[in-house]
């Protein structure tokens, strides 16, 4: 089993890693106006992290690592620029004018840990990871939810759609499977307005 991911960071400390990431894909699209954000220093041991940017509920870009840096801001950093570029969105990027529109998503993950029960999987609470030979593909937890897959759904989706193998991939030996936890970091869906 997965063990609990610990929730990273303080309230403030959440704020500002949503901060830094926006400042970060400012900075990369050539945004100009606004200081710079100190990176925020938060504690915490992690497995990974993904950088998702939503249009309402349309996708434009996710991008993530299951190699991070010690440092979570840094590896923050780092997808967050990859999401600007996800290749998928390769004929229509995020440009500066977009991204006020845009809200960005940080997903910090525990390390994925290989089970021996596949259909143990827990929807909502599980991402998962399928690994067989040169082939690999992974989701995380919050696709089963939007999608509204089972646990068998779920796995036999990402070895089709993301691993590029046959559905039932996940049941056959030789398949490595393995979970993970989110612990889903987002910006708020109407920010607060300034009262002047």
């Amino acid at each position: 089993t997965v063990s609990d991911l610990a929730r990273i960071g303080s309230i403030e400390q959440r704020q500002q890693l949503l901060r830094f990431a926006r400042e970060t894909a400012g900075r990369a699209l050539g945004v100009r106006g606004g200081g710079e954000i100190e990176a925020p220093r938060i504690a915490g041991t992690f497995g990974g992290v993904f950088v998702t940017f939503w249009r309402g509920k349309t996708l434009r870009g996710c991008v993530g690592t299951f190699s991070p840096t010690d440092d979570i801001a840094a590896t923050v950093a780092r997808m967050t620029e990859a999401s600007l570029r996800d290749s998928r969105f390769a004929g229509n990027p995020i440009r500066a004018a977009e991204l006020p529109k845009l809200l960005i998503e940080i997903s910090v993950l525990s390390t994925p840990e290989r089970t021996s029960d596949p259909a143990s999987l827990i929807p909502g609470v599980h991402g998962v990871v399928i690994r067989r030979g040169s082939q690999s593909g992974c989701f995380l937890p919050k696709v089963a939810i939007d999608r509204g897959w089972s646990a068998e759904e779920f796995l036999s989706q990402c070895c089709a759609m993301k691993a590029g193998l046959d559905r039932d991939a996940w049941r056959e030996a030789g398949t490595e499977v393995e979970f993970f936890e989110a612990d889903v970091i987002c910006e708020p869906e109407t920010p607060s307005s300034d009262t002047r």
